[in-house]
Order: structure tokens, then C-alpha cells, then sequence
């Protein structure tokens, strides 16, 4: 192994620790009943287990379990947690909403056990718009996410709240199809960005996307239009086939356990970097793109599937997640691209960053593999 590709391969490993140790990001589901014309609403809200044990240890014996017996005797300390870390208050008011809890549930969804606390909310006035402030997990776990569905008599709004972005203002007359839009375009720009094992597999592609093989070595490719060729349809066939399977998933044609799905992307990685220190395919990559995207379209409709929204707003939120994905893809191919066709007749890219790249991302999907499949705690 070369000077050159030792001290970048060390320097990679540092630089992906941070991925490989990061805790996973959690999603909690919020459904807003609004009635009494806005006086009151009825508020159900499941959040997943583990997320509940990580902030106030509902696994009271350690044993990796956690039983409906201790959830139970926990009740009042969820309570505590989760009911001040929401906030609703009528848009022309100065008092905020008083919450009471009803009752605690559980319930399995695809990723997991979750806690559905139930509450009502008796809100001072009539609301004719509302103010709704999230704070859950963000002191635990600044990746969380609250997926927000509020109804009103013959119309829905869907909404996602973030640490960035922890507060939403409902016009309870209106539909909020815009803003559900524009939701979902900025958290399919988010999870392709944060979504590690997608970016890795398309990077995977687009390594040796400026190389051709020749004579059993990689040699740079000689027009920018030749490298842009290649690399078109790349990006244009994994769009094509993720599109495919996070339609169908969405719409629940097709449903696959979300750790089978996972352990598939993370095998999509392995392949793909294994594929370019020993080349298999080279000449048509774009058929790998196309296959292996189909695996990669389910774990994007992971984000939608859960949330059991309305047709219509399960239209809105296809097509704007789906755009966001898209945009967030460009941006990472547009920044990508001009730097690997600048450098790509180096024997730096060709001899050490290429091969390290893909050494560095053999050993993070081996790692996610593993964890994965195995359903452990490393994951």
C-alpha cells in the first residue's frame, strides 16, 4: 500500500467515525384531532420505545426487553417528558392550550415497538389558526424528527418538525397543501444528505464514473461530455428505480420488513465499493444503479409509509419527498462531479483516493451489515 493512500485512508476513517458512532434518528408520530370548532383537540402521539427508554430508562431490569408492566409503571414520568415538550396555543390568544393525559397503548409499526400516549387539549378560544411548538428528544437526539398530521373537519394538514425548524402555524380553514408540499421537498433534501449508506452507494458509482477500464486498469476518460455521458445515466436510472419503489411501498403494494430493507442497502454498499477494488461491472453501470435503486426506493418510503396519510396528501407528500431526494442528489453530484473529472488523470485518484474511498465504505456497510442483519445494538 502507497504513502499516499495510507495516510488518506487513515484520514478517511476519522472523517467517517463520526457516521458509524452517530445515534440512529428517530421519528415520532403526532395526530391532531381538531373539534368544538377549535376549543378543543383530541391528540394521540406514538413514540418509539426505544427512544422513551434512552430519555427516561423505561427497561427498568436492563434486560434489552421492555414489558408492558414496566412501560405502565413508567406512565407518569412519559407523561412528564413528552406532554411540556409540546406546546398549542391559538393563534389570537396569549394562553397556551391545557393538555391532560387519557391513556397509554402501544403499538407495533414496521420499525419497531411504540408508546401511543392519548390526550385532550382545551384550548382557551376558538381557534381559527394554531400555534404548534415541538420540542420531544431534541436535548436527546438533535436528528429527531416529529411527523405531524392535524385534521380538521374535511381537511388535513401534514407537517414535519425539526430542531431547526420546531414550530408550525395551522390555518385550521384552509387545506395547508402548499406547506405540505414544501415539507417534504426539504425532508427528501434532508434524508438524502443525512442518509450515509444512499449517498455512500451513489458515490460508489460516480468514483470511477470519470474512468473507463482499459486493458485491466482504470485510464481517465477523455471528454468532460464523455464523463458527463455516463454519469447522466447513472443518476437518471437510480432516480427512475427508487421512484419505482417508494411509489409502490408508499402506497403499500409492496411491504418488506424495514430490517430486511436495510440490510440490503447496506449490502448495495458493500458491492458497489468491492466492485470498483475489484472491477466486475465497469462498462454499464448504470444497470447497477437501476437494480440496486430499486432496494434504495423502500428505504426512502420508510419516511412515508408510517404516517397513514389521506390520498391526497400522500400524493403531495410522494411527489414533494420524492423532488427533494432529487434536488439534494444534484447538489451532491453537481459538487461531486467537476472536482473527480479535474483530478481524474492523476495517479492520486486513480492509485490511492479511489481504491481508499472504497476500502473506507467497504468497512462502513461491512459494519452496517452486520449490525443490521444481526439486529443489534450497534445499529
Amino acid at each position: 500500500m502507497s504513502r499516499y493512500l495510507q495516510s488518506l485512508l487513515g484520514a478517511l476513517l476519522l472523517l467517517m467515525s463520526s457516521v458509524v458512532l452517530a445515534h440512529k434518528q428517530s421519528d415520532a408520530y403526532l395526530s391532531l384531532d381538531v373539534l368544538d370548532g377549535g376549543r378543543a383537540i383530541d391528540g394521540e402521539w406514538n413514540i418509539a420505545l426505544r427512544d422513551l427508554d434512552f430519555a427516561v430508562g423505561v427497561d427498568t431490569d436492563a434486560n434489552g426487553e421492555i414489558t408492558w408492566g414496566e412501560l405502565k409503571a413508567r406512565r407518569t414520568a412519559i407523561e412528564g417528558y413528552a406532554l411540556p415538550a409540546l406546546e398549542l396555543k391559538p393563534a389570537d390568544s396569549n394562553e397556551n392550550c391545557s393538555i391532560r393525559p387519557l391513556e397509554l397503548l402501544t403499538e407495533q409499526r414496521i420499525d419497531g415497538s411504540y408508546a401511543v400516549l392519548r390526550f385532550r387539549a382545551t384550548c382557551p378560544v376558538a381557534a381559527s389558526a394554531l400555534q404548534i411548538r415541538y420540542s420531544l428528544l431534541f436535548d436527546l437526539d438533535p436528528n429527531h424528527k416529529g411527523l405531524l398530521t392535524l385534521r380538521t373537519p374535511g381537511a388535513e394538514q401534514l407537517h414535519i418538525l425539526t430542531l431547526e425548524l420546531p414550530a408550525y402555524q395551522a390555518d385550521l380553514a384552509h387545506s395547508g397543501t402548499k406547506d405540505t408540499f414544501l415539507a417534504f421537498v426539504r425532508q427528501g433534501v434532508i434524508h438524502i444528505w443525512s442518509g450515509y449508506d444512499h449517498l455512500l452507494f451513489l458515490l460508489t458509482l460516480l468514483l470511477p464514473a470519470v474512468l473507463r477500464r482499459d486493458s485491466n486498469r482504470w485510464v481517465a476518460r477523455e471528454s468532460l461530455r464523455d464523463s458527463l455521458s455516463g454519469i447522466a445515466k447513472i443518476v437518471t436510472a437510480f432516480t427512475v428505480s427508487h421512484s419505482i419503489t417508494l411509489i409502490a411501498a408508499s402506497l403499500g403494494v409492496i411491504e418488506l420488513p424495514t430490517r430486511w430493507v436495510e440490510s440490503a442497502i447496506a449490502l448495495t454498499v458493500l458491492l458497489g465499493a468491492l466492485n470498483i477494488l475489484f472491477p466486475v461491472v465497469h462498462a454499464r453501470m448504470w444497470v447497477v444503479a437501476l437494480i440496486f435503486g430499486l432496494i434504495h426506493g423502500f428505504g426512502f418510503a420508510s419516511v412515508l409509509g408510517e404516517l397513514g396519510l389521506n390520498r391526497t396528501n400522500l400524493s403531495i407528500g410522494l411527489v414533494g419527498f420524492n423532488v427533494g431526494v432529487e434536488l439534494g442528489q444534484l447538489v451532491v453530484v453537481g459538487a461531486f462531479v467537476p472536482l473527480s473529472f479535474l483530478f481524474r488523470a492523476t495517479r492520486f485518484y486513480r492509485s490511492s483516493l479511489m481504491p481508499a474511498g472504497a476500502v473506507v465504505i467497504a468497512i462502513l456497510s461491512t459494519y452496517w451489515l452486520a449490525s443490521r442483519a444481526l439486529d443489534t445494538s450497534l445499529t
